[in-house]
């Protein structure tokens, strides 16, 4: 392991008796981005280097949704205290998941959820204390970020003369998953339960997640992110926001010039998922379900075409179409039906390519 140096000077937090050093997440281990370098370490994508940008774009990816940091540390309390870029506010999110942490720690070779939290409104910047009264020794910690909102400063805070250091991660490979608000996590109510997310604690594999609500379309410059990353597989959820009339138009381009870069990695498609809004509005039912008849035929079409291109189901609701929060995102029990409803023909297949 690497000893990584304190930084900054000591403070007083919400835990009186506590004083506290504080470590800048980025000099730590920071796991499941797409793209390794960018100017802000916390950003997804380097906004600068790609053209073609819309606003929503151009924030959503400066967004650390998927981002986790991994850190070892023999502190009895651990906090973070952060500098926000862009803010956002949702109705149907909770503060927790769009600006707040999630805090995992391994047990017995498990990741086991330990805390979440997010700071008080007016009090951004000040220390959030996440997890006091740990036991003693070294504990392997794992710190998701914030689903929806630009992150410039994320500080990791451990009891004064304790010590943290950079995990090396556990997670296997490189596997690109690019989408709509279903795959950033928008719902569930803490950044670790978002389907990707749920995915990598179980299988072990690493999700470098692209999700940005409402713009998961094929759009030329995400193609032109996704080519320019370093990946053995790529998900792609691209059905759930485009029109059938962009699907058509965008689809077949679309994987050719991901395939024109990686002509031999796998492109797993997946079908979108049923939205519970539609059960009763029957103008909404004919729409989506002429959406995804249409990505069943076209997707049919595109395994025989091209090579090493692969369509598969998801399902993320009950069978009384109880796990949406406002009609078309799952809750954390939908997203872990997704997350479970994937699982077996994606490690099928991903077996076949050697990527275990």
């Amino acid at each position: 392991m690497i000893f990584v140096p304190l930084l900054c000077v000591s403070a007083m937090a919400q835990n009186s008796d506590v004083t506290y050093s504080f470590t800048e997440a980025s000099e730590l281990n920071i796991i499941g981005k797409i793209h390794d370098n960018t100017p802000n370490p916390y950003h997804r994508v380097d906004t600068a280097r790609y053209k073609g940008w819309n606003k929503i774009e151009n924030i959503q990816v400066r967004c650390p949704a998927g981002l986790a940091v991994l850190f070892k540390t023999n502190s009895s309390t651990i906090s973070v205290q952060t500098e926000y870029g862009w803010k956002s506010e949702f109705v149907n999110m909770t503060a927790i998941s769009y600006k707040g942490y999630d805090l995992y720690i391994k047990r017995d070779g498990e990741w086991l959820y330990a805390a979440s939290g997010v700071a008080r409104p007016k009090k951004e910047d000040k220390n959030l204390v996440l997890i006091s009264n740990l036991e003693e020794g070294y504990k392997e910690c794992m710190l998701y970020l914030p689903i929806y909102c630009e992150v410039r400063s994320v500080k990791i805070g451990v009891e004064q003369g304790s010590d943290i250091q950079s995990l090396d991660s556990p997670f296997r490979h490189r596997i690109g998953i690019y989408g709509s608000s279903f795959t950033q996590g928008i719902c569930a109510s803490r950044a670790g339960m978002s389907y990707p997310m749920q995915l990598m604690r179980s299988t072990g594999l690493q999700f470098l997640t692209l999700g940005c609500g409402g713009n998961g379309k094929m759009q030329p410059h995400f193609a032109e992110i996704l080519c320019d990353a370093d990946v053995d597989a790529f998900v792609f959820d691209v059905f759930s926001n485009p029109t059938s009339d962009i699907i058509e138009e965008r689809l077949f381009p679309f994987i050719e010039k991901i395939r024109s870069a990686h002509p031999d990695v796998p492109l797993i498609f997946q079908q979108t998922i049923y939205r519970e809004r539609r059960s009763f509005d029957q103008k909404y039912m004919e729409k989506e379900k002429t959406k995804q008849e249409l990505a069943a035929r076209l997707m049919k079409e595109a395994c025989k075409k091209y090579n090493n291109v692969y369509f598969i189901q998801t399902n993320a609701t009950d069978a009384l179409h109880s796990t949406s929060v406002d009609g078309s995102h799952p809750n954390d029990y939908g997203y872990t039906l997704w997350a479970e409803s994937i699982e077996k023909p994606l490690l099928k297949i991903l077996k076949k390519h050697g990527i275990k």
